[in-house]
């Protein structure tokens, strides 16, 4: 326990990177769902196809093996190009490589809570939008937008309690985050059950107070329904 509260600062620091690389993580997954719908829902023939070969790739690969492609496989490529160009060695930032790969996996699975909430709303709400004059922004924002939020909120809540989670495996790379932290002191002070429970604990935390916030927001997005 004296160990644990010597290094509770550094687990601070770390906890703070991870709960960092959550939101960044989720607000471009947020971005590429969104897109994905999109595409799925009013692109080309092109767009669905990409949209379709995204999800179906992304929802296949581990999120370890494409963190690890994309930190070291981007990392060769990065100075491979580099030094053909004459430029000095390149450092790729470990916080956006994790960034990066566990945005894009979970992106893949928030195309289809989006795309899904969108085909819940019944779609003479749009229509009759339409038919009063409105804009399709207009539409979005005023009419399907509000809906929609409600139906992928709980789909939405999920996704983002997976994400917290695997955090922990940028650690791998190298990055100063709760686990990494964790890890190192760990084995400095030869006492793993102390430090990884204190992980455990904290992980937790940070999901509690997610699904209080998320039960908050459904409450009020469904209030006044079914009366």
């Amino acid at each position: 326990m004296d160990a644990l509260i010597a290094y509770a600062p550094l687990l601070g620091r770390g906890a703070l990177v991870t709960i960092a690389l959550a939101l960044a993580s989720m607000a471009l997954a947020t971005t590429l769902g969104a897109l994905g719908a999109a595409a799925k829902l009013a692109g080309g023939a092109v767009a669905r196809a990409l949209a379709a070969a995204y999800t179906t790739l992304i929802r296949g690969v581990p999120d370890l093996v494409l963190i690890l492609l994309v930190y070291f496989g981007g990392q060769r490529l990065a100075n491979d190009i580099g030094g053909a160009l004459g430029w000095d060695y390149v450092e790729i930032s470990k916080f956006w490589a994790g960034v990066l790969s566990i945005g894009v996996i979970y992106g893949g699975y928030l195309t289809e809570t989006f795309r899904g909430a969108y085909l819940t709303v019944p779609r003479g709400q749009a229509e009759a939008a339409k038919a009063l004059g409105m804009r399709p922004l207009a539409t979005l924002w005023t009419v399907t937008g509000p809906q929609m939020a409600r139906f992928a909120l709980p789909g939405y809540g999920n996704v983002w309690q997976v994400l917290v989670k695997s955090t922990a495996v940028v650690s791998v790379i190298g990055l100063d985050d709760l686990v990494g932290l964790a890890d190192k002191a760990a084995k400095s002070t030869r006492e793993p059950f102390t430090f990884f429970l204190a992980v455990i604990l904290v992980y937790l935390a940070i999901t509690s107070v997610s699904n209080a916030l998320l039960a908050r927001a459904e409450a009020r997005l469904n209030l006044g329904q079914g009366r």
